[in-house]
This record gives C-alpha cells, sequence and structure tokens, in this order.
C-alpha cells in the first residue's frame, strides 16, 4: 500500500480535518496537555487527552470528543483544525477520549452499541455509549480544575454519533450537543442505504471489524486494509465486478471479520439492527442540539436529518437547530477557500462562516452564556441559488411543494398529472450494471465526488429511464421532503429501485474556472439528490418478501431531503433505475432470503416497468408520515 493512500485512510478514518490556519504552535503555547484513564462504573477505564488553557483567571467550558479513530492523534499538541481554531482560541478545555474497546480504552467495541434507557443511575451491569459518557462527564467536572461546570460534545461522523448518544439521560451538566454527520442507524447510513448494501465501503470494515488484544496507540487493522490495497485496482468498478457475488468477498477478504459477519447474518431489519437504532432513544432532550450535515454526504445524509426530526417529534422544548450546507463528508471543518464539490462551485469562505458565525455562536452561547443573536431553527444552504437560507421550522412550511408525473417521449410534468394508463420499462441486467460516477475510480472507501456528479452518462443508456421538464421559465426552488410512489411490475422476483433528482444546465452555461477541459457545464445535469430502495422491503424492512412476476405493485419510499432552486432557463430531471454499481451492492432480481450468500447464478436479468400512475412528491409535509421515532422505519404508501 502506497504511503500516500495509507496516510489518506488514517485521515479519513480518525475524522481529523486539518486546517493550516490553527496550527500545533498556538495549542503549545496556550494549552498545557495531561493524559487521563477515567474509570468507569463497571471498572473499565477510558483513555483521555485533556488540554487545559494555561490562562485559568476565567473558568472554561469542556469540550467533549469521544472517538473511535484514536485519542492518541491528538497528543503531542497536534490539535490541527478539530476543533476549528475559532474554538481553541476561545480557551474551552479540549477532551478527547477513546470509547470502550479501542485503541487505549479498556473494554470489548461494540459498533453503535446499544442504548439501555435510564442507564444514567449506578447500574454497574449495564453501560452504553450514553452511560461511558455520563461517567466521563462527571469526573471531568470533579477532577479537571478550572472548569465552570459545564460541558458541550461535539463530533464528526461515528463520533458525531457518540455526541448524539450521549442524549438520552444526560448528564445534568451537558448543556449543548453538536452531532455532525451523525450516524443514527446502520441500516440506513452509512454500510446500508434503506436496506440495500453499499458494496463501495467494502475495505471499511477492516476498520470497524477487529478487535485489539491489547492497549495500543496504533492501528492494528492496518494488516487486514492491505488486503485490499497492496495492489490497489485503478478500476473500482472492474474490481468489484470481477469479484462475483457477495460470497466472495466473505471467502476472500472479510472470512475473519466479526463486524461483516453480523452484517451477512442479518440482512434484515431484525432485533439486532433495530436495537442499535438511536431514533427511538431521543425522548425528552435536554442539552440544547445543533446537527450538522453536508447536503453531499454520501455517507451520512440520513443521520442528521432524522435526529434532529426525531428531537422535533419527542422533545418539542428542546433547544433544537438543524445546520446544511454544500458540503461531502465533514467538509465544514476544514476550509480550502473555495467551496467546490465535484465540479461545481457553490461560494467562497463558505466552511469559515459556519466555523465563525454558527458553531462558535452556538457553544459560547451554550458554555459560556455570551449574549448572542439565537441560531434560527434551520440554517440551511441552497444547492441552486448557492446562499444559506434560515427557516423556522424544518421541513418549511410556506414554499409550495410539487408533484412531478411521468409522460411518454420522456416528459417530466410538473404538477399536472399525465396518462395513468401509460407505461415504461427497462432491462436491467446485474452483470453489465450501471455506473455510479461518471468518472473512472479505484477502490474507495466512502466514496464523495458522484453526489453533484453528470448523469449525461447514465441518460444515454436503455436500462434508465430519463424524465425532462420543459425549460423553466422562473425559478422553482423545492425544499423539503422528497417522496417517491412508484407502481412497478418485472419479470424478476426482486428489483432495486434508484431515483434521482436532477438540475440539467442550459447549453450555454459556461465553464467554471476550476473546471477540467474535459468538463463541459453547458447542458451538465447535476445529481442533486438521489436514493436507493431494495424493493422486497417494500412491506417492512423486517419483511422481506418476493415481488409477484408481472403483477403490478405499489413501491413507496423516502428520499432524504433537498433544498435547492431550479434556476430559469434549467430543467427538472427524473432518472430511475435499478443498478448503480459499485455504490450499492448488485440485487440478484431473482429473489433469494440473503443476498449475501447468493451465487453467481441467481443473477438474472429482468425486464421492469413503471406505470404512468407513478409520481414523485416534494416538499408535501402533509402527505406522509411523520420523522422516524419508532423501531421501525416507516414504509410510504400511495
Amino acid at each position: 500500500m502506497s504511503k500516500h493512500l495509507y496516510a489518506f485512510i488514517i485521515v479519513l478514518f480518525t475524522s481529523v480535518f486539518y486546517a493550516q490556519e490553527s496550527g500545533s504552535h498556538y495549542i503549545h503555547q496556550h494549552y498545557d496537555l495531561k493524559e487521563y484513564r477515567i474509570p468507569m462504573r463497571d471498572g473499565a477505564e477510558l483513555f483521555t487527552v485533556v488540554y487545559t488553557p494555561k490562562d485559568l483567571s476565567e473558568k472554561a467550558p469542556i469540550l467533549l470528543n469521544r472517538t473511535c479513530y484514536n485519542a492518541s492523534k491528538f497528543t503531542d499538541y497536534q490539535v490541527d483544525g478539530y476543533p476549528s481554531k475559532y474554538l481553541v482560541k476561545d480557551g474551552y478545555i479540549l477532551v478527547f477520549q477513546d470509547v470502550r474497546g479501542r485503541y487505549m480504552s479498556d473494554g470489548t467495541f461494540d459498533n453503535m452499541r446499544p442504548i439501555v434507557p435510564g442507564n444514567n443511575r449506578k447500574n454497574k451491569d449495564e453501560i452504553d455509549e450514553s452511560s461511558d459518557t455520563w461517567d466521563t462527564i462527571d469526573w471531568l467536572i470533579k477532577n479537571i480544575k478550572g472548569n465552570n461546570g459545564k460541558v458541550g460534545i461535539y463530533g464528526i461522523s461515528y463520533p458525531g454519533h457518540y455526541a448524539a448518544a450521549a442524549l438520552p439521560d444526560a448528564h445534568p451538566a451537558l448543556k449543548a450537543s453538536s452531532p455532525q454527520a451523525p450516524i443514527a442507524d446502520f441500516f440506513f447510513d452509512d454500510f446500508h442505504h434503506q436496506g440495500a448494501f453499499l458494496q463501495s465501503y467494502t475495505a471499511a470494515y477492516a476498520v470497524f471489524g477487529y478487535q485489539k488484544d491489547t492497549l495500543t496507540r496504533d492501528s492494528w487493522y492496518i494488516d487486514k486494509i492491505q488486503r485490499f490495497y497492496n495492489n490497489p485496482p485503478a478500476d473500482g468498478y472492474d474490481f468489484h465486478l470481477r469479484m462475483g457475488p457477495l460470497k466472495n468477498i466473505t471467502e476472500k477478504y472479510h472470512y475473519d471479520n466479526f463486524f461483516w459477519k453480523q452484517v451477512v447474518d442479518h440482512p434484515n431489519y431484525d432485533g439486532f439492527w433495530q436495537k442499535r437504532n438511536i431514533l427511538p432513544h431521543l425522548k425528552n432532550v435536554k442539552p440544547a442540539v445543533m446537527t450538522v450535515g453536508g447536503w453531499f454526504d454520501a455517507e451520512d445524509l440520513y443521520g442528521p436529518l432524522n435526529i434532529y426530526k426525531t428531537i422535533e417529534a419527542t422533545s418539542p422544548k428542546a433547544k433544537n437547530t438543524i445546520v446544511m450546507g454544500p458540503w461531502a463528508h465533514g467538509g465544514w471543518a476544514r476550509e480550502n477557500g473555495k467551496t467546490i464539490h465535484n465540479h461545481i462551485y457553490f461560494g467562497d469562505s463558505i466552511s469559515t462562516f459556519y466555523q465563525k458565525e454558527i458553531e462558535r455562536k452556538f457553544f459560547a452561547h451554550y458554555l459560556k452564556d455570551e449574549e448572542t443573536d439565537p441560531l434560527p431553527e434551520a440554517y440551511m444552504y441552497d444547492t441552486g441559488s448557492k446562499k444559506w437560507e434560515t427557516f423556522d421550522a424544518w421541513p418549511p412550511k410556506d414554499i409550495e411543494p410539487i408533484t412531478l408525473y411521468f409522460g411518454e417521449n420522456g416528459k417530466l410534468s410538473i404538477n399536472e398529472p399525465t396518462d395513468g394508463d401509460a407505461s415504461f420499462e427497462y432491462t436491467s441486467d446485474p452483470n453489465k450494471p450501471i455506473p455510479y460516477t461518471s468518472q473512472i475510480e479505484g477502490l474507495t472507501f466512502t466514496p464523495r465526488r458522484f453526489m453533484s456528479d453528470d448523469q449525461r452518462q447514465a441518460s444515454r443508456r436503455p436500462d434508465v429511464l430519463t424524465f425532462e421538464s420543459e425549460i423553466l421559465s422562473e425559478d422553482m426552488q423545492l425544499a423539503g421532503e422528497i417522496f417517491s410512489k412508484l407502481k412497478v411490475s418485472m419479470t424478476g422476483t426482486d428489483a432495486d429501485f434508484i431515483v434521482k433528482l436532477i438540475d440539467v444546465y442550459p447549453n450555454d452555461h459556461p465553464n467554471y474556472e476550476h473546471n477540467p477541459e474535459n468538463i463541459v457545464m453547458g447542458g451538465y445535469q447535476q445529481l442533486v439528490r438521489s436514493e436507493v430502495f431494495r424493493g422486497r422491503f417494500r412491506n417492512g424492512f423486517d419483511k422481506p418478501e418476493p415481488f409477484v412476476p408481472n403483477q403490478p405493485t405499489d413501491v413507496g419510499f423516502r428520499l432524504q431531503d433537498v433544498l435547492h432552486t431550479f434556476k430559469k432557463g434549467h430543467r427538472i430531471m427524473i432518472q430511475i433505475h435499478s443498478t448503480w454499481f459499485p455504490y450499492i451492492d448488485r440485487n440478484p432480481q431473482k429473489y433469494v432470503d440473503n443476498i449475501y450468500k447468493a451465487d453467481a447464478s441467481d443473477f438474472i436479468k429482468s425486464t421492469i416497468k413503471i406505470y404512468g400512475t407513478s409520481k414523485i412528491e416534494i416538499g408535501n409535509t402533509e402527505c406522509c408520515q411523520p420523522p422516524v421515532v419508532r423501531l421501525k422505519e416507516p414504509i410510504i404508501k400511495n
């Protein structure tokens, strides 16, 4: 494995987003560093790094980051850009902790360890991330000199989940939590999307599927990663297609990986996954919460939206804010000057604005009692008009919802039903799957660029249904939730459905100055929002069912939210297809009980028909069920 690839992996999975402006020099001058082993109620000790300001003329609040990505990375004054330089210079006591079972902490690691309700009580036999956070905070405020008795917690990605996991039965000293790109439920975040397996994440299992056998500051799983990256292929699509069925990955790469085995053994939303869903436990939330996400986050878009909505539904008195910007996973924690996602330019210093005007003020208000203007309920970036907007509710109630209908000859109708007797069909071949990106990419841990990629390569394929509106005569802002309500039939007995919302640029749209010569923005078909749904779960993610061949069947599912203005002169496009490789694994299209154990002979062609009564609803907050607060994700029905 090359040193460059190794460095990329380590940075990615420590969630350390380096920013040159901060630097370790300031930290060394203004902070003292100590390491502790904090005892938990069951006797386990968690390794914890604490930076205390040298100037404690005024007592300081504590900022806590709990991570499975190695708190030792923050020793030797290496706190570059995480948290931001603004938070560092505001003089918080900075705390970084290895969660249970990781690196220098005792215990056994459990992915998305189930929450035990009421676990702030001193029950030594039942521990979870909430109780570990409680015990940590209790120790910190009693033992770290100069603290003001107030604690905030934050984190990006998995550490974002730990920030959310601190909310159930929270310690009274916890006054503010900022889950950023948080995982809410592994059946809908990261390793699955609505039950479909994210094959592009296959190598990532090496990070999460091996227990260490001793306390260590080093990554003990690197040799497992090297199984993939000793001779990394230049073309990830070709690599995964030649790999064949998922069971070949089990045999060649993950034969000794406990997390992979759990995924293979639990292909449906059974009790194993249900008890790892944090949403049902977000009740009576007391700390202020600011959930942060990126509109182009291919990993954790479900998490921030649904954590925010769940708290809104269950804890109406909570101070609850959501921030969504034009970023990929964790992009708000680093500033590159110009915010560019893939080929699309969004503006200058957007991350700096967030760090300085949003995140800094949030923690200062709740931890330092500074008189700052309260944050709006929703601070959302419109990815079409390319500007921040604020709302007093999310989804917003004052933006007109629209319904999109499919017509003959690829016509997309806005708010006008088309011929319900029409139908549109394509033949899906899992042995020639549709690439998820227009670009050749090698093996990736977490694909990111495709979330705003050009879809012209897909719209030219015969196995993709493409529907396009007339040229818009005025700007049209789409905001809120997206619901795909399809009526389908197929010659096979199972299928995936990928629905994409696309912004089609005018043919005379100029190139951006940063565009490579081969990227032409005239006629660009920018992916705005997309999601996959595994059809077998149409009646419940815990109840997979085969389709009856050629029988019309309702398939309804929720895409993630959107805030995007389609500009005058642009078009709105919808694409529908059934493979999206290797971002999503291949559905055999012949129903098998467990796709992870399917044989090559199970993968068959299927002719799939979409009926004219199908439609896409955007922003209709009254048509559908409330946010996810139960153990089972609701299925949207016609």
